[in-house]
């Protein structure tokens, strides 16, 4: 299934790719900056036990009120209008104090559907029926059902729950382009993700830019170099162009 937002950095272009990696005989699987949950929602398991993490404690929010209180979400969500008027209105809404959690779930909803790119800044300009995105969020709950949400430090998130059946799949902020994602992620936390992942008992599939900083600090695993179409080059300039990426793994 797909996933029900956009995000960026989102993993829909590069799924495939990813599951085709995955190791078999996997007992836990751990998503730890989940995003959109492209990969999550890419199967309807992948392991007895699964885990979706993100540091934006608004998305995790939304899942959360997702999983536990759809129909209350669904519903908050009927009376919403996809306008320029009402998306800036709920910018500037959904962090007030005395909003509940539905209703900031269901405004920060709307933000990234109607967003230009799903960046939660500026207006998209594009035509969403409300009604079909609505509807889609009950098959989003039944996925949902069984997957453990975190909001927590991707640190502490490992140290919970690596394990050597574990599948640990991280999508990080990529290395430069920091600025476009809401939480901060600065060189040394890069730098302490390598830390994380060198201790770890669990296998681990990790995607990133293609850069000299992540070859060389990553050089003694397994990296695969691929590329993938840049959409948005395609749809401005009639042509297609090509995203370098890397794929790396501790098996």
């Amino acid at each position: 299934m797909n996933s029900f937002i956009g995000w960026i950095g989102g993993k829909k272009l590069l799924r495939k790719e990813i599951i085709n990696r995955f190791p078999e005989n996997i007992g836990r699987y751990i998503e730890v900056f989940g995003g959109a949950g492209w990969v999550l929602f890419a199967k309807d398991k992948h392991a007895n036990m699964e885990v979706y993490n993100d540091a934006n404690g608004d998305l995790v929010n939304l899942y959360r009120c997702i999983k536990y209180h759809c129909t209350e979400l669904q519903k908050e969500l009927m009376f919403m209008l996809n306008s320029r008027e009402l998306f800036y209105d709920f910018a500037s809404q959904y962090n007030v104090s005395g909003m509940t959690d539905i209703q900031r779930a269901a405004r920060f909803f709307m933000i990234i559907k109607t967003s230009y790119g799903s960046d939660c800044r500026s207006y998209g300009c594009v035509k969403k029926d409300i009604n079909v995105m609505i509807d889609y969020l009950t098959d989003i709950q039944k996925r949902l059902s069984k997957v453990v949400i975190e909001n927590k430090d991707f640190e502490d998130l490992i140290k919970v729950y690596d394990k050597s059946d574990a599948l640990i799949y991280l999508d990080p902020p990529y290395f430069g382009t920091e600025k476009y994602y809401s939480a901060q992620f600065s060189k040394e936390d890069h730098e302490r993700l390598y830390d994380t992942l060198v201790g770890v008992k669990g296998k681990f599939i990790l995607s990133y830019n293609n850069c000299d900083f992540i070859k060389n600090l990553y050089k003694e695993f397994k990296i695969e170099e691929i590329s993938r179409n840049n959409n948005l080059v395609g749809r401005y300039n009639d042509k297609k162009g090509d995203y370098r990426e890397l794929i790396i793994t501790n098996y």
